[in-house]
């Protein structure tokens, strides 16, 4: 089928794009986009350096002809033959573990790899959407947080290689569309699970899923009273693809505004997985936020975004893929 002739559903208000640059496209949630593009009929070149995502990810559209894999460190100048009428910018470690191993890689990817993408999308005349994350709030002292939160970040503590590169990014995409009239967007992303999570990538979700599969303790870091939103990976994308299909520049909040303790969620993990593993409290990271919960308000009024997933469907949506893999790698293994 031909792009021209190709629905494009989800892009209803922006049925002119056609095709679309995803950075960090084979990471968790971009390969989820990348997904959700070319169902809906839009040819996708999907960028990554596969430093922290794998081609694994998107193995499955490399014989679909509006698919292309550029392998390619977008720290680097980037050119894309051809048209491009959308540049979705998720290029970027974002577990903890992953940002505190990598901090340098962090910052300029943060810094150097958005001004890439910004010069891109300002070549092409493409709509960009830059995915921001909730950390550009910091340990907040306003709760829920809103859009118009200026944040409570330490810029020299073990996380604020990430949360300093986001906010950098942020600033830099709004300069190029105060300066150079790109038609810019900023999606805050609060913490999404879902399958495609790595196993060792430090984040509760898939951590909790792999002890509790494993039969291992599940590790609860601090008192587990601090809490969380989670938002499946699907109600995320569909959310960024609602910016992208809209006008507002943001930033706007992208999450579950239903907070869960750490604790209970352990616990939640235990049930779906039928784990009779202990729980094993273990020291919390330093900076490690106490609350998250997003005010979704204005993803609400301005594009009728809300998540639709239940949580606990989600994770065993999600425990399901793990357990998938985990069968895999045994079977492999004989």
């Amino acid at each position: 089928m031909s792009t021209s002739t190709r629905r494009l559903a989800p892009l209803a208000g922006r049925a002119s794009f056609r095709r679309a640059v995803v950075t960090g496209g084979c990471g968790f949630v971009a390969s989820h986009l990348c997904d959700v593009l070319l169902d809906s009929g839009v040819d996708v070149v999907c960028v990554d350096n596969l430093l922290t995502g794998t081609a694994d990810n998107v193995v499955h559209r490399q014989t679909d002809g509006h698919f292309q894999l550029l392998v390619h460190d977008v720290t680097d100048p980037l050119s894309i033959p051809g048209a491009v009428d959308l540049v979705l910018h998720l290029a970027s470690p974002a577990s903890p573990q992953d940002y505190m191993r990598l901090p340098i890689e962090t910052l300029r990817v943060g810094s150097l790899g958005t001004l890439n993408t910004l010069e891109l999308a300002r070549r092409k005349k493409a709509r960009f959407i830059l995915a921001s994350t909730s950390e550009v709030y910091g340990d907040p002292l306003e709760h829920p947080q809103r859009e118009s939160y200026w944040g409570n970040v330490n810029p020299v503590g073990p996380r604020s290689v990430y949360d300093e590169a986001k906010r950098f990014a942020e600033a830099a995409t709004t300069a190029y569309r105060t300066e150079h009239g790109v038609d810019t967007a900023i999606v805050r992303i609060f913490n999404t699970f879902g399958p495609r999570m790595r196993a060792e990538d430090g984040r509760a979700v898939p951590t909790f899923i792999r002890q509790a599969l494993a039969g291992e303790s599940l590790t609860v870091t601090g008192d587990g009273s601090q809490t969380r939103s989670l938002c499946y990976v699907g109600d995320t994308v569909r959310g960024i693809l609602a910016v992208a299909a809209g006008s507002h520049p943001g930033p706007v909040n992208l999450g579950n505004p239903t907070e869960t303790t750490v604790l209970e969620l352990a616990h939640l993990v235990r049930e779906l997985t039928g784990s009779a593993a202990p729980v094993e409290f273990v020291d919390r990271p330093v900076d490690d936020p106490e609350r998250r919960r997003p005010d979704i308000t204005l993803a609400w009024e301005q594009f009728g975004w809300k998540p639709e997933t239940d949580p606990r469907k989600g994770l065993s949506t999600t425990i399901d893929w793990f357990a998938a893999q985990l069968n895999d790698t045994a079977v492999r293994e004989r």
